[in-house]
């Protein structure tokens, strides 16, 4: 927009303002100062841009400049005067603006996670921060060792790279209780590829989890539940992947259903453990590094810090101790399940 499309009102009194000080010296009224702000604060809530509204106060400076040398200081810290008022007062009501539209981003936020609100209402809403709800969406969350907020310099410098990257493709970066939460379209599997990458490095080595696609407004809440559930699974088995995606770990979810029938079978199968010397600790990990080694004896021993002889051993107290043979295929998946089991329920520091 140029200086001559701006509207009058915003430069309404100045003239009459620059020359009456110019003429008598003094300096700008309480008043006068106040009006200069409120003017500012209506070119900003009209949307005007700053830069052609100082432009336009100094083109009008220009015009009224007194004639008389000696007025010339008092017109200068004049129009210094007015203009910082009116910047101000532009400055105040966009701060204001920005703070309203992060309150309604966070409650749109909140209640697209937490199923709150009217769909059709919550459908509406979405479309005005970039998201077309009647589409299925994904969600990436990420965790780090910190917890960040939206305006802390972690979110900011993920959502920069993101929009270098792909521009405007209806994706919502957002934080969460501390996490930061990418929400895409589920066909735009390179943006939240991305997004894990670039969270990852952000935050220091923390850990992304990826939901699956789900469809409609209940779909972003499908996804985000999903994916904080991979994220407290990682935890609980351990598992130190940069990136984990919930397609990739449905067994867990499918394992942890029924929750007494996994813990009746690793009471019936890992149970027996407990009698050895140290307790069932030293041989749960052992079958652990076994089974993650991809049952070579070799490289299980060297994970465990032992000799193949002693990890051997281990092998066989084991067998005995339970009757199931961990190098014997026919047995190995039982005692590879209650492993898994046995971790997910924190056994046997927690009793079943």
């Amino acid at each position: 927009m140029t200086d001559r499309d701006l509207p009058e009102q915003y430069l309404d009194g100045y003239a009459e303002i620059l020359a009456e000080v110019a003429t008598t010296g003094r300096r700008l009224t309480r008043d006068e100062l106040a009006s200069r702000r409120a003017l500012g604060e209506q070119a900003a809530e009209a949307g005007h841009g700053l830069r052609a509204l100082v432009s336009a106060h100094l083109t009008a400076a220009r015009t009224a400049w007194p004639g008389s040398p000696g007025s010339a200081d008092g017109a200068l810290a004049a129009v210094h005067q007015i203009i910082d008022a009116f910047a101000e007062g532009y400055e105040r009501a966009q701060l204001l603006a920005v703070r309203q539209e992060e309150a309604a981003r966070r409650e749109f936020i909140d209640d697209l996670l937490y199923g709150r609100s009217d769909l059709g209402r919550l459908a509406e809403r979405a479309e005005r921060f970039g998201l077309r709800l009647s589409h299925a969406h994904a969600v990436a969350v990420a965790q780090g060792a910190a917890a960040y907020d939206e305006g802390d310099p972690v979110p900011r410098h993920v959502e920069r790279a993101l929009i270098s990257r792909f521009g405007d493709r209806n994706v919502l970066l957002t934080t969460k209780d501390g996490r930061l939460l990418c929400i895409a379209p589920g066909h735009q599997e390179e943006v939240l590829a991305y997004f894990a990458k670039q969270a990852h490095v952000a935050t220091d080595g923390g850990q992304v989890a990826i939901g699956r696609p789900q469809p409609g407004p209940g779909g972003v809440v499908q996804s985000y539940e999903e994916a904080l559930g991979v994220l407290e699974l990682a935890e609980r088995l351990e598992l130190d992947d940069p990136v984990l995606r919930a397609a990739d770990l449905l067994v867990y979810p499918v394992l942890t259903r029924d929750r007494q029938a996994m813990a009746d079978l690793v009471a019936g199968t890992l149970g027996p453990l407990t009698t050895a010397r140290g307790g069932a600790q030293p041989l749960l990990d052992t079958l652990t590094a076994y089974f993650e080694s991809g049952c070579v004896s070799a490289e299980a021993a060297r994970r465990l810090t032992l000799s193949v002889r002693a990890l051997t051993y281990r092998l066989e107290r084991i067998h005995k101790l339970t009757g199931a043979n961990p190098a014997d295929p026919a047995h190995r998946y039982m005692l590879q399940t209650a492993v898994i089991g046995a971790r997910l329920l924190a056994w046997p520091t927690k009793d079943l």
